[in-house]
């Protein structure tokens, strides 16, 4: 596939939606993220938005997952895909039955047991309920990113601080939530329909009509948990 420059929140959103996954950073799969197909003078740019504000609109316009999907790095995927990747991330497991079978690492369970309770929460609201030991502090930030990298958390939108004229400005602060809440009924009904053997085997037939120009190497660090 020849993919596109990008130059709005619209253009990603689109390539998002026919392309399925789309890596926001750099990668080891040549021309393949928003920062390779994105012009360099609308980085930063100080009388427009650019890729950092497009986040938050490419999720609702494409109604896509994002979070740290790619070695810890982010990434969209799409909502028809998404199912099949959380699949095949969690190896078939709800995240509490991953629990029950003693399969769950002790230090993510508070973030999950707080998304359970409230929906969504932003990055700031989550590590407040979270981090009230030291121990909790220093696992945080690794542990949201293992709960994104199995997709049992998700990005559903970014929200800004906004000046007296009602302008948005500074560093988004990320919503936190779950595919479930984020999905609804329908992903949930959607995610065990295969075995994750066959969820990877359909993402990887996908990704090599795709990405013709990436090895088989690549395709599967991508679809890889670690």
């Amino acid at each position: 596939m020849r993919f596109p420059m990008l130059k709005s929140a619209e253009d990603i959103a689109a390539l998002v939606g026919e392309a399925g996954f789309l890596p926001f950073f750099r990668g080891e799969i040549e021309g393949f993220s928003v920062e390779e197909l994105t012009p360099a003078e609308l980085w930063f740019a100080a009388d427009a938005d650019g890729p950092w504000e497009w986040k938050g609109p490419v999720i609702r316009l494409a109604h896509c997952a994002y979070g740290k999907f790619y070695r810890g790095k982010a990434m969209f995927v799409s909502r028809e895909w998404f199912p099949d990747f959380a699949n095949l991330r969690r190896d078939g497991y709800d995240f509490d039955a991953r629990m029950d079978e003693g399969l769950a690492r002790g230090r993510d369970v508070p973030i999950m047991e707080e998304l359970w309770q409230k929906p969504s929460l932003l990055s700031k609201e989550l590590k407040f309920r979270v981090c009230f030991t030291e121990d909790r502090k220093k696992n945080f930030d690794s542990s949201l990113t293992h709960l994104q990298m199995q997709c049992y958390v998700n990005i559903g939108d970014f929200e800004y601080a906004r000046d007296r004229f009602g302008k948005p400005y500074g560093w988004g602060l990320a919503r936190y939530t779950t595919p479930e809440a984020f999905f609804g009924s329908d992903f949930c009904r959607e995610a065990y329909r295969r075995a994750p053997e066959e969820s990877g085997a359909r993402i990887a037939a996908h990704l090599e009509g795709l990405l013709p120009h990436a090895s088989s190497a690549q395709i599967g660090r991508l679809l890889a948990l670690r």
